[in-house]
This record gives C-alpha cells, sequence and structure tokens, in this order.
C-alpha cells in the first residue's frame, strides 16, 4: 500500500493571492488563506472523486492496475475525478468507460470516505464517491488511460492491502464486510 500522506494547510504552496496578486496570502484558518491587501479569502474544499465496483455474473470484481503515480502498479478500482457540471454517477459512468471501455448504464451509490491524494507536488483533499455496478462479463473490457491493466479478481482473491490508495485500500475492506454470504 502506498505511504501515509501528512496532512499540511491545503494551500501551502499558494503564495500569492489569486484575486490582486500580492504576495503575502496568509492562513486564515485550517481551510482557508486571505489576502491582507485586497481581502479575498479562499477556501480550499474538497474535490470529487469517483470508484466503482464493477462485479460480473460469476461475482469477480474488476480491478485496475494504476499505470501513474501515486501507488503506480498497484491495484485501484475504475474510477477518477468529476469534472465540473457532472453529476457523480455521470462521471463514474465516464470514468468506467475512459479506463476499461465498458458502457456500465446503471451505478448505485454505496457511501463516501475522505481521502488526501499527492498530486503534482500537492496534497488535494478528496471526497471520494464509491459505487457498485453489474455487468454480465468483463469480455469488452479493455484497459486504457489510467489503467496499465485490468485485473478481475474471485472474491477470495480481493485483498484491501493490495490497493495502493489509502482510501480505495478502506473502501474494499468495507465493501468485503458488507458484501460477505
Amino acid at each position: 500500500m502506498g505511504g501515509e500522506i501528512k496532512a499540511e494547510h491545503p494551500l501551502i504552496v499558494f503564495r500569492y493571492c489569486p484575486r490582486c496578486g500580492h504576495d503575502g496570502f496568509v492562513e486564515k484558518n485550517a481551510k482557508a488563506k486571505s489576502c491582507p491587501q485586497c481581502g479575498f479569502v479562499y477556501y480550499a474544499n474538497p474535490s470529487a472523486a469517483t470508484a466503482c465496483f464493477i462485479t460480473d455474473a460469476g461475482g469477480r470484481l474488476l480491478a485496475v492496475r494504476r499505470a501513474h503515480e501515486p501507488a503506480k502498479g498497484t491495484l485501484n478500482l475504475p474510477g477518477g475525478f468529476m469534472d465540473m457540471g457532472e453529476t457523480a454517477e455521470a462521471g463514474i459512468i465516464r470514468e468506467v468507460r475512459e479506463e476499461t471501455g465498458m458502457a456500465v448504464e446503471e451505478v448505485t451509490y454505496l457511501f463516501s470516505l475522505p481521502n488526501l491524494y499527492l498530486y503534482g507536488g500537492m496534497i488535494v483533499h478528496t471526497a471520494d464517491l464509491f459505487f457498485s455496478a453489474r455487468v454480465a462479463d468483463f469480455a469488452s473490457a479493455v484497459a486504457d488511460d489510467d489503467a496499465a491493466e485490468l485485473v478481475p479478481l474471485a472474491r477470495e482473491e480481493v485483498h484491501p492491502e493490495d490497493f495502493g490508495l489509502e482510501s480505495v485500500s478502506r473502501a474494499v475492506g468495507l465493501w468485503l464486510a458488507r458484501t460477505q454470504e
């Protein structure tokens, strides 16, 4: 599993005010910075990300192997960041199509988890929204976009510690507990 990310102020890398350019954008509280020159206050809110537990008629889970950092080479669930103006459901359907080539038509919301995601040298706070979907089989699936390969797993082969992102690892544990026979 990937290393634990230490939470710093979410706007630590922002030195200049995005409104007036003043050099002295200062911490206002644990989630905001403000500009003493123009009074602008910027709040860091979590980015929305989605992930999907896709199972086939045989009960296998479709995992993807991460093609990029963070946690390159580890297992993950198909998913990714939502686009602006997109619903969570539309976002996960798009992400599944981009990473697996599969067109899932119906997804069911399961739960959410907070997460810290290292991106571009910054720690991004995310709200990870987990969904489930069922397909007849994985025959049409192909690894694409952020997926290096697709890994269908029988239930007994699913181990949370094999999933490199901390929130996905926790989610897999929750999913396994909820779907016990």
